[in-house]
């Protein structure tokens, strides 16, 4: 990947968003900040760090991230998450910008109250960006998740690649476990196939845990091709609510 340069003017209207539709909440209520360092380590590519801070009010989150690896390749982004509650269903706006002039959109919802579907739809303009959602960003989304069970809550759903011909799949299981009111057990078990950028296709696993505890967690991941490249990514990341 090439070097970028800084931000882009999209990313600084991307910003702007959040700002002033916050200035607008009648509730004054407090910023929610959100810290996590991220280090991965690649096999046979070298290593990079993630920064990554968001804020939320209310309805509406923020964040501003840096990525750089052993490469010098450096990517800084930005973006903005508008939340809705209707009661039956629950619905997630999220745009997207970073340096190159990359940008992106998607929206998802959980259609239903205990037992809910779960639906989205993403797309970007395919600038050049390093993915950090390790899901394929021009995609739908279909699943399905539970709260019915006492302390926990399930889901199973299926991302697949509807733009550009990659076949590139990807099947979560999440299952998120509240022992105590100051803990939470997460644990994203995923499988993936499809054409990896060399134009092989490749089919692997991924698995992810993460520990809460009050203000602070830590989060483990292990990669199978990841990005839908022909690595294996090992991810650590510490974080604190502030």
């Amino acid at each position: 990947m090439r070097q970028l340069p800084g931000l882009c003017g999209a990313c600084a209207i991307v910003l702007c968003l959040p700002g002033a539709a916050m200035a607008q909440d009648a509730a004054a209520e407090k910023v929610a900040f959100k810290l996590t360092p991220s280090y991965y380590l690649t096999a046979g590519s070298g290593h990079a760090w993630d920064l990554n801070l968001r804020g939320s009010r209310g309805a509406h989150t923020a964040w501003l991230g840096l990525y750089r690896d052993s490469f010098a390749f450096q990517q800084a982004r930005t973006g903005y998450e508008y939340r809705s509650d209707f009661g039956w269903a629950r619905s997630v706006l999220s745009l997207q910008a970073a340096a190159g002039g990359f940008r992106g959109w998607s929206v998802s919802a959980e259609i239903g109250q205990d037992n809910y579907a779960i639906v989205g739809w993403g797309r970007t303009n395919l600038r050049n960006y390093y993915n950090l959602n390790f899901d394929p960003n021009d995609a739908i989304t279909l699943g399905l998740g539970t709260r019915a069970l006492p302390k926990t809550e399930l889901s199973v759903f299926h991302i697949w690649d509807d733009r550009l011909g990659t076949q590139q799949r990807v099947t979560h299981a999440v299952a998120r476990y509240k022992p105590t009111d100051a803990e939470r057990w997460t644990a994203d078990l995923s499988s993936k196939r499809g054409l990896s950028g060399s134009g092989s296709m490749v089919s692997g696993y991924a698995l992810s845990v993460t520990y809460d505890f009050g203000d602070y967690f830590a989060r483990l991941a292990k990669d199978q091709y990841v990005n839908f490249s022909d690595s294996t990514q090992t991810r650590v990341s510490l974080g604190m609510r502030f």
